[in-house]
C-alpha cells in the first residue's frame, strides 16, 4: 500500500473544504414550503437537517431493517443537487420535466468537487434515495413526505397546498411511500388530508380514489 503523501493530504483536505464550502450554498436555496408560523420559506438545508431529525425521532416507525445512520446520512445528502438544480414541487408538472436530468448533472459536478472515495459514497448515497427501493431509502422517502404535510397541516391555512391549487388526490398520490414504508404513519396522513380537505384548503375531487392502509 502507497502511503500518501503530505501534498496528497493537503491536496485532498483542500476537496473536502471546497465541497464544505459549496454546502453552504444550499441555505440559500427556497423551497414552496413555509414555515410552520408562515414567516418566511424554508431552506433547503433546513429542510434536510429537519428531516434527518425527524429519523432518529420516528426511527420506531422504519421499515424492517432499515439502518438508522445510513438513513441520516442519506437525508443528509439527498438535495444537495439543489445548489445547482434548484427546487422542483412537487404538483409543478412542468417544472418536474427534465427534473432527473437536470440533478444528474448537479451530483456529477457537486460530489465531483470532493475525493474520488467520498464522491463516490455521497453520489451512491444519493442514488439509493433516488432510487427508492431499499428499506433504507423507503423510509427516507417516506419521511421526506411526511415533513411537507406536517408542515401544510401544522400552520392551519393550508400552505402550499392551497396556495396551488392540490386536490385531495394529489396529496395522497404524493404521500403514499409513506402507507408503504412506514403505514403506522398512515393514520396522519388521513387526518391532515380530511382536516385540510374540510377547511376548503385542498380541494376535494370526487373523481379520485382514496389509498387505504
Amino acid at each position: 500500500m502507497i502511503e500518501p503523501t503530505s501534498r496528497d493530504a493537503a491536496v485532498r483536505l483542500e476537496r473536502q473544504l471546497q465541497f464544505v464550502r459549496e454546502l453552504d450554498r444550499l441555505k440559500s436555496v427556497l423551497r414552496r414550503t413555509s414555515l410552520i408560523d408562515r414567516s418566511r420559506y424554508e431552506n433547503t438545508a433546513e429542510h434536510s437537517w429537519h428531516l434527518a431529525t425527524m429519523a432518529v425521532v420516528l426511527a420506531e416507525y422504519a421499515p424492517a431493517g432499515a439502518d438508522l445512520a445510513h438513513v441520516v446520512e442519506m437525508l443528509l445528502v439527498h438535495d444537495v443537487v439543489e445548489i445547482d438544480a434548484g427546487d422542483t414541487f412537487a404538483f409543478d408538472v412542468a417544472g418536474n420535466v427534465g427534473k432527473l436530468a437536470r440533478e444528474q448533472t448537479a451530483a456529477a459536478r457537486l460530489f465531483g468537487l470532493l475525493p474520488d472515495d467520498s464522491a463516490l459514497r455521497l453520489r451512491v448515497l444519493w442514488e439509493e434515495f433516488e432510487a427508492n427501493e431499499t428499506p433504507d431509502a423507503r423510509f427516507a422517502n417516506a419521511l421526506d413526505r411526511l415533513q411537507g404535510l406536517v408542515q401544510n397541516d401544522a400552520g392551519g391555512d393550508g400552505g402550499s397546498w392551497r396556495q396551488h391549487g392540490v386536490t385531495r388526490t394529489q396529496v395522497l398520490a404524493r404521500m403514499a411511500p409513506i402507507e408503504d414504508a412506514a403505514p403506522r404513519l398512515w393514520p396522519v396522513v388521513l387526518d391532515a388530508v380530511a382536516r385540510a380537505v374540510s377547511a376548503g384548503h385542498v380541494r376535494d375531487d370526487a373523481a379520485g380514489v382514496e389509498r387505504h392502509g
